[in-house]
């Protein structure tokens, strides 16, 4: 366990972060952070960096609303580099993308598709965030306000349409009933507010 005062501080009191979705693993962002925005973001719960252009500290979302809530902070071996494991409200990215990491070098382009965490957390915020505004016209938004028993309901239902189809044999149909079940699945956590990494957490466990 160590303290911020442990860290191995760069000339100019900072550090390099690496900001991870807590959920997924992906990496959303990198960012520095000094003695200060590590204090605020322990105090506030939520990312806090140093922005080197503006000589100040930033507290991410502060404007966008894209807040990250944090999990946990973990030094490298040599303590000079932290990961931020961390829920995002939003993107990361100013261009309005999940990650800042979209760009593939020539020779090491990525294989096509994105990863099945990647897709899950972005759908878990995106399901925070219809629980929380309630727009109007959402079928999520509908299942919120229906509560609990209908949101458990349709687990129930798209189970079974997820094992006849998968009885039939048809690839397709089972690929599209077993989407279904994974959403509502999701809102029913989110109802519930379990996030993610806490279920993937007891996966851990489990894993022999």
């Amino acid at each position: 366990m160590r303290t911020i005062d442990d860290l191995d501080w760069d000339p100019n009191g900072l550090l390099p972060a690496v900001v991870q979705d807590a959920a997924s693993g992906e990496v959303l962002t990198v960012a520095y952070v000094s003695r200060e925005s590590l204090a605020r973001t322990r105090e506030l719960g939520q990312t806090v960096f140093y922005s080197r252009s503006r000589g100040a500290l930033w507290h991410k979302g502060e404007t966008s609303g894209n807040f990250q809530d944090v999990v946990s902070i973990s030094a490298d071996c040599d303590q000079d580099a932290v990961v931020i494991r961390v829920r995002p409200r939003g993107p990361a990215c100013h261009t309005g993308a999940r990650s800042c990491f979209f760009e593939a070098i020539e020779g090491f382009e990525p294989p096509s598709g994105e990863s099945i965490g990647a897709v899950l957390a972005e759908l878990e915020a995106i399901i925070a965030a219809r629980k929380r505004e309630r727009p109007e016209g959402s079928y999520t938004t509908r299942l919120f306000e229906r509560g609990r028993g209908r949101i458990l309901q349709k687990i129930g239902e798209e189970a079974t349409e997820t094992v006849i189809a998968g009885m039939s044999g048809n690839r397709a149909e089972t690929v599209k009933e077993s989407a279904d079940l994974l959403f509502h699945l999701l809102v029913a956590l989110a109802e519930f507010e379990i996030p993610l990494d806490e279920v993937a957490a007891e996966l851990r466990v489990r894993r022999k």
